[in-house]
């Protein structure tokens, strides 16, 4: 079974390294812009079947009106990814999340406040996004620097596509 996830959020927020740290395990600090789409695939065992997730890691959009949501078409789950150090990245994980599917309908997803390693510089608060935990969301804190709950949200989505 496959199933196609996208990764959306805005610029420099850390797709791709939560992929290159959920498929690969592993993290660099060297920083390299996605120009269009990088596609990985991982192999994830839930307790009754393997779903193989083809994760499409989107250019990161701080301007919305440039995000082609054809990109989207035919994916199962997304993946909205916000830096916690900059809390602008919300609004924009948020509403491409919502252009996504006014396109293509609701589908499952995951939100990870990523960047949870620099704590310190963290701006957005525990309140807002307790108030989205509120709404029924799977939200997690990640580390791609860490690994900190990166299988954790995966492995959730995975499961939430394959119902």
């Amino acid at each position: 079974m496959q199933k196609k996830i996208c990764m959306l959020g805005g610029f420099a927020v850390g797709k791709t390294s939560l992929v290159r740290r959920f498929v690969q395990s592993i993290f660099s600090d060297t920083y390299l812009t996605t120009v269009g789409v990088k596609i990985d695939k991982k192999s994830v065992a839930l307790p009754d079947k393997t779903v193989d997730l083809i994760l499409w890691d989107l250019a990161g959009e701080d301007d919305i009106g440039s995000f082609r949501v054809s990109n989207v078409r035919g994916a199962s789950g997304l993946v909205l990814v916000v830096d916690g150090t900059r809390a602008a990245t919300l609004a924009v994980a948020l509403t491409l999340r919502e252009r996504a599917e006014a396109e293509f309908g609701a589908m499952p997803f995951v939100l990870l406040f990523n960047k949870s390693d620099l704590a310190d510089r963290w701006a957005i608060s525990d309140s807002e996004i307790n108030e989205l935990r509120q709404l029924g969301w799977q939200i997690y804190r990640t580390s791609a620097l860490s690994g900190e709950h990166v299988d954790d949200a995966f492995r959730q989505l995975a499961s939430m596509v394959t119902k």
